[in-house]
């Protein structure tokens, strides 16, 4: 499963350097590409394999969404680090994931229930860069794909992730069967192309794009961004006028999968933090009910956390304070279970 150009899943890195010296996020490219199911050192097999992730961070998202929309919780175990990476004060180096269970949120003043020691690795590592440096990488992101029986990193790519767990499902245990299952890449051409088109309009514009504006220190570059980011959401309001209940129809997918974790954070967290104040979902009618409507979706809302969300993103700003908004027309994620706020 060979990313190749795909701009859906990796950024073009030409000049990367330059672009970030210019003021541009860069993001960079996954190093672990393994084909679970197909490589012959990581066959499909039910209570195998493991996932490390962050809740805060949307490309772990779409992987704890595809984990509970296949069915997969009991087949694949996960552990989840702390939303804020480390500070200056650590041991052993700022801005790194940690696994810590009994860190203080300053969001609520108490650990974060959902945070968990490391588990799989059998050697209870605190922070995620130690899984990387037992394979001799240099790497340090989330979320990870983990074989727990060979010790090793099947692939840290999150569009690769999704893929293989909707491929291999019922290999892996889910606990649902083949004909209740959604499938997220249906075998069917016309409906892969579309996926495909979905998939990496939404990436460059949504996904990335959010980061791009946000993450940005020059005002052209946010600004492209930002006018990117809008005229894709217009796009996509337009596409679901039709009454259709999905983004290809009446079928959930993978571009719907992947378009969720950005726009479930762009209100109570994005519309601020990433400088996306041009409109709130909420000012999309078709696309609020969409967003109501996965979020409704059996095991969607317990694959997240905005309390993460608010922690993860505000926790790392200049100042750490978190914001305690938005509380009108009522606080997020409830509003979510309400597809008529949007009129």
């Amino acid at each position: 499963m060979s990313a190749g150009n795909d701009r859906s899943i990796q950024e073009a890195q030409d000049d990367a350097v330059k672009r970030r010296a210019q003021g541009e996020f860069v993001r960079g490219v996954s190093g672990f590409r393994h084909v679970l199911g197909e490589d012959r050192d990581f066959p499909a097999e039910p209570g195998r394999y493991h996932l490390f992730v962050a809740l805060n961070c949307p490309w772990c998202h779409r992987v704890t969404l595809a984990r509970n929309i296949l069915g997969l919780q009991e087949a694949i175990t996960m552990d989840i680090a702390f939303p804020n990476r480390t500070d200056e004060s650590d041991p052993v180096a700022a801005n790194l994931w940690e696994f810590n269970p009994t860190r203080v949120a300053s969001l609520t003043g108490k650990p974060l229930p959902e945070c968990t020691a490391e588990t799989a690795t059998g050697q209870r590592v605190r922070l995620v860069r130690e899984i990387y440096q037992a394979e001799g990488s240099d790497e340090a992101s989330v979320p990870i794909l983990y074989d727990k029986k060979s010790k090793r990193i099947v692939t840290n790519e999150s569009a690769e992730i999704i893929r293989m767990l909707n491929a291999q499902a019922g290999a892996l245990g889910s606990s649902f069967s083949d004909p209740d299952r959604l499938d997220l890449y249906p075998d069917d051409p016309a409906m892969r192309a579309d996926i495909d088109a979905l998939n990496e309009a939404i990436y460059v514009n949504i996904n990335n794009g959010a980061y791009k504006a946000g993450f940005s220190s020059d005002q052209d570059v946010y600004q492209r961004a930002f006018a990117a980011y809008f005229n894709m959401l217009d796009q996509l309001e337009t596409r679901l006028a039709d009454g259709r209940a999905f983004l290809t129809g009446e079928h959930f997918t993978e571009a719907d999968l992947r378009l969720f974790p950005t726009l479930f954070r762009h209100d109570p967290v994005y519309y601020v933090r990433m400088k996306l104040n041009g409109a709130r979902i909420l000012d999309y009618p078709n696309l609020w009910r969409w967003l109501c409507r996965v979020y409704g979706m059996p095991g969607v809302a317990e694959s997240n956390s905005l309390v993460h969300c608010r922690q993860g993103y505000f926790g790392r700003s200049w100042n750490k304070v978190v914001p305690s908004g938005p509380l009108k027309p009522m606080p997020y994620p409830d509003a979510y279970q309400h597809p008529e706020l949007a009129g």
